[in-house]
């Protein structure tokens, strides 16, 4: 009968290379995440999420799901902490990054005091399409509010709050730059009118709907955790249809979608806003296009990341 071999576990701090725990008697099947754990019970502000542990102290974090006995270690492993500061899950991220935007950009659109010239308080403008980007907008940020709560499926995972106040400003930001203009007293419509208009709103209108339909589907993958069995496929919604093309629809439909408001509001803000979230988007679906292809032997070898034959 076979003896098992049990681990010896030291924790150092990266940068000071000071001994902060020493665990031993560690079974090889232990995973990060159980260390994880056991180095909390030693020092509880330290929480889980919050920690980085690594086999070289400037190297890359270990997975939560990497196994003891699979690391290049031997028996006696030493693993390098880092403190990755507070952190908040995905639920509270979105939610902090889509209520301001939402909220902020009512705020011009009924031109509460100090924003513009005291005689335009509480005013509202005589032009239809400020009015119809206010409702497009708004339904936009409760659309994903309301996915955040009940569609879409979060790891365990975080994100520092370094990282989540940055995206809030971001978001904020840009919310309130392009409100500004668009609800401004001075604000021009765009060049051709209501056909310019109405043509926008169905773009964005079927954006909208397609990227809704997409992350429905997505919520209907059998998955584990952030890992999923089998990769999306279209379904008998069309909206879905476009996964036989890309790998990520939902950031498709989501560029189209702003696309629309920006030919819409005819607002330059808006369209820089749009520039910026679709080379950010184009990075996260060619990642994820990256971890189909790598994942799945069988994944199709004609889809594209994220704009049908092109990227």
């Amino acid at each position: 009968m076979s003896r098992t071999i049990f681990f010896e576990v030291e924790i150092l701090d990266s940068k000071t290379k000071e001994q902060l725990c020493f665990l031993d008697k560690v079974e090889p099947h232990s995973s990060v995440g159980d260390i994880k754990s056991l180095f909390h019970k030693s020092y509880p502000k330290w929480y889980p999420a919050r920690q980085a542990l690594r086999l070289d102290p400037k190297g890359k974090a270990l997975r939560n799901d990497d196994l003891l006995q699979n690391l290049p270690v031997g028996t006696s492993a030493t693993l390098y902490f880092r403190d990755l500061g507070p952190q908040l899950g995905w639920t509270m991220v979105f939610l902090a990054e889509y209520i301001g935007p939402l909220l902020i950009y009512l705020l011009f659109y009924f031109r509460v005091p100090y924003i513009y010239n005291h005689k335009y308080t509480l005013t509202s403008s005589s032009h239809h399409v400020v009015n119809l980007a206010c409702a497009c907008h708004s339904f936009h940020y409760i659309k994903r509010l309301f996915e955040t709560i009940f569609v879409h499926r979060f790891s365990n995972g975080t994100m520092p709050l370094r990282a989540t106040l940055r995206n809030c400003a971001y978001y904020w930001g840009f919310a309130a730059w392009l409100a500004y203009y668009i609800n401004h007293p001075l604000y021009t419509p765009p060049s051709y009118g209501k056909t310019q208009v109405r043509y926008a709103l169905i773009i964005f209108v079927l954006c909208e709907a397609g990227n809704f339909s997409v992350h429905w589907s997505l919520n209907s993958l059998k998955c584990e955790g952030a890992k999923c069995r089998r990769f999306p496929n279209p379904s008998k919604n069309p909206f879905t249809w476009l996964f036989f093309f890309v790998s990520c629809p939902n950031y498709t439909y989501e560029v189209g979608a702003w696309v629309g408001l920006s030919i819409m509001t005819q607002c330059v803000p808006v369209a820089l806003f749009t520039f910026l979230g679709f080379i950010q988007m184009s990075i996260w679906a060619k990642g994820k296009h990256k971890t189909y292809t790598r994942e799945f032997k069988d994944y199709p070898n004609f889809r594209m990341p994220i704009l049908p034959f092109i990227l």
